[in-house]
């Protein structure tokens, strides 16, 4: 009698096999979605909030040229430790590597909520970039260890769905966050967010009796931490409570009684977790073995490779350039991708399994994941730049309530993506869902300056946003089908690798391009005194063709995306073949630690 392939992890392993792994409980898939939806949120939360933080941290508001650090440091931290990540899920589990990043994501959060200088702000948001970047493989992995590769799509567009509604979430709660607080209240709720989910991973994904005591040393060596970077007004300087904040030696002031309980509780978990091993909040005890186990050159060379890729894209200023330092860092990540590429093909234990990943799925679920990423964030934002410039000239809530009409459909499309799944190839609900796209991309090249008031336009971005929504699931169905579980972790990480590249390389090189037309249409229109010679400071003409050479560049943006939604909508048709029905063979290892 045939059996589900999510029920045979609960029968006996055979004598020399690999221990069959546990399948997760749904509490705790639905608190690694609830991760996945704080930290995307976050992520956007933090562009509403930049002027303010760059304030806190001492930038002026006239130097918004060195928020480029604070975003590009998340990013670098999102994309770069993600092989890394990937792999450490599937050698040592999910839980372990959720409750890690989770943890990561809090002490960044707590940085940042305490940064009085853009440096200590650049670290905190690159701790918490680490910590957000890794929770989605480990999700991504969780939903393909409890359900069958035949009905796993609808979770993995709920997942998906989850991840998108971060973009319309984030700036609501940022927004109301910052009406009745300041910029730093943002990242202290981060933090408590970040601790209660970590706790809640650890007490629902453990098969063994969690450890309660370690658990509770971990909060209160985070709250007493907390609270001594913090140093609220309202306790510290209360005639009792502030005594916690007053140094126990003179001239000391590392010796507060919260600093004391913070190193007494921290050293207590350190202990315990060396002395209890199973289930402990902290796995050090298996650590020796892991730094074995871990391709830690591998692991360098990608960090290098994708750290030097990442900023190169980054960094950029649109307006002058394509990459930043583009003559020191592309040699740089060529050369370390190399070297990895060389290096990963004769490690035993490579951090990136790449023979594991030679099905033809695979590859191409990783090509059509770049491309959507190149033509989404196109769609992100130029679309709120074309509002701005047109219906809505510096308003940039009404720019970002047109934007919301194409963000509310990506959730509702990733869904619908993802039930699509069961009953047509998930290659065609794919390539539907970007040729769709693509071709909401391309009426956008045909809007004027009133475009945006009909209703025709709100058509269009719903469009735009369920085609999007629609290539979701399936492109993260059929790389988790055509891999082994025992290279989820590693696949998952893969597949955020290559939308987050594909949407920093697709918004430096349609931007440069959209950029050199609008500055040839510019100069073919000349100056007022060539246009309007009689009265040159006041010329319609002018201001007229001006704007018009602005619209030429952001139809050129949408020209550009909706090229590469095309070519994802292809690629999906030529490249998504998921073997259905066909779990990949491969050994397993335990999903929790």
């Amino acid at each position: 009698m045939s059996r589900s392939p999510h029920r045979l992890s609960a029968e006996p392993a055979a004598a020399g096999a690999p221990a069959p792994r546990p399948v997760p409980g749904l509490p705790l898939v639905v608190l690694a979605t609830l991760a996945v939806l704080v930290t995307a949120a976050d992520t956007y939360v933090v562009v509403l909030a930049l002027p303010d933080i760059l304030t806190g941290v001492g930038v002026g508001i006239d130097e918004l040229q060195r928020a480029t650090p604070i975003i590009g440091g998340f990013l670098l931290g999102y994309t770069a430790t993600l092989p890394l990540l990937g792999r450490l899920a599937d050698l040592r589990g999910r839980v372990p590597v959720l409750a890690g990043c989770l943890l990561l994501f809090a002490v960044g959060s707590l940085l940042t909520a305490t940064s009085t200088d853009l440096g200590l702000a650049v670290a905190g948001r690159g701790l918490q970039g680490v910590g957000a970047g890794g929770l989605v493989p480990a999700t991504l992995a969780l939903v393909a260890d409890r359900w069958p590769p035949e009905r796993r799509s609808v979770p993995l567009g709920v997942v998906g769905a989850v991840q998108e509604a971060g973009a319309v979430l984030g700036p609501l709660a940022g927004a109301a966050v910052l009406a009745v607080a300041d910029w730093r209240a943002v990242f202290w709720l981060n933090l408590l967010l970040g601790l209660g989910l970590a706790a809640g991973v650890v007490l629902t994904g453990r098969d063994r009796r969690p450890d309660l005591l370690g658990l509770v040393l971990l909060l209160a060596t985070g709250a007493a931490a907390g609270l001594q970077l913090a140093e609220p007004a309202a306790l510290a300087e209360d005639v009792t409570l502030g005594l916690a904040w007053v140094p126990l030696a003179d001239g000391v002031p590392a010796t507060t009684p919260l600093v004391l309980v913070a190193v007494a509780a921290g050293i207590a978990l350190v202990v315990r977790s060396l002395v209890v091993p199973a289930g402990a909040v902290l796995p050090l005890r298996g650590l020796p073995r892991l730094a074995r186990e871990v391709d830690v050159l591998g692991s360098l060379l990608a960090v290098v490779a994708l750290g030097a890729l990442v900023w190169a894209f980054a960094a950029a200023d649109p307006a002058t350039e394509v990459v930043a330092h583009g003559p020191v860092l592309l040699p740089v990540a060529a050369l370390a991708a190399v070297g990895f590429w060389l290096h990963e093909g004769r490690a035993p234990d490579p951090v990136l399994p790449l023979r594991a990943l030679r099905p033809a799925g695979a590859w191409g679920a990783l090509l059509v994941n770049l491309l959507v990423g190149a033509a989404l964030v196109a769609a992100l934002v130029d679309v709120p730049l074309f509002a701005r410039a047109t219906t809505t000239p510096g308003d940039q809530l009404g720019a970002a309530l047109v934007l919301l009409r194409l963000l509310v459909a990506v959730p509702v499309g990733a869904v619908a993506g993802g039930w699509l799944c069961r009953v047509v190839p998930p290659r065609w609900v794919a390539a539907g869902g970007m040729a769709l796209a693509a071709l909401a991309l391309w009426a956008m090249t045909g809007w004027g300056e009133r475009s945006l008031d009909g209703a025709w336009s709100t058509v269009v971005l719903l469009a735009a946003g369920l085609g999007f929504g629609l290539a979701i699931a399936p492109v993260n169905a059929v790389l988790l089908g055509v891999t082994s579980p025992a290279v989820h972790g590693s696949a998952g990480a893969l597949a955020v690798v290559a939308r987050t590249v594909g949407m920093l390389v697709g918004l430096s090189l349609l931007t440069a391009v959209a950029l050199r037309r609008f500055t040839a249409e510019v100069a073919a229109i000349g100056s007022p005194l060539t246009v309007c010679p009689a009265s040159p400071a006041d010329c319609p003409a002018h201001s007229a063709a001006l704007d018009q050479a602005l619209l030429t560049q952001l139809h050129t943006v949408f020209a550009g995306a909706a090229v590469a939604a095309g070519s994802a909508a292809v690629a999906a048709v030529l490249l998504l073949r998921d073997g259905r029905g066909r779990a990949t063979a491969g050994p397993r290892r335990p999903a929790d630690g």
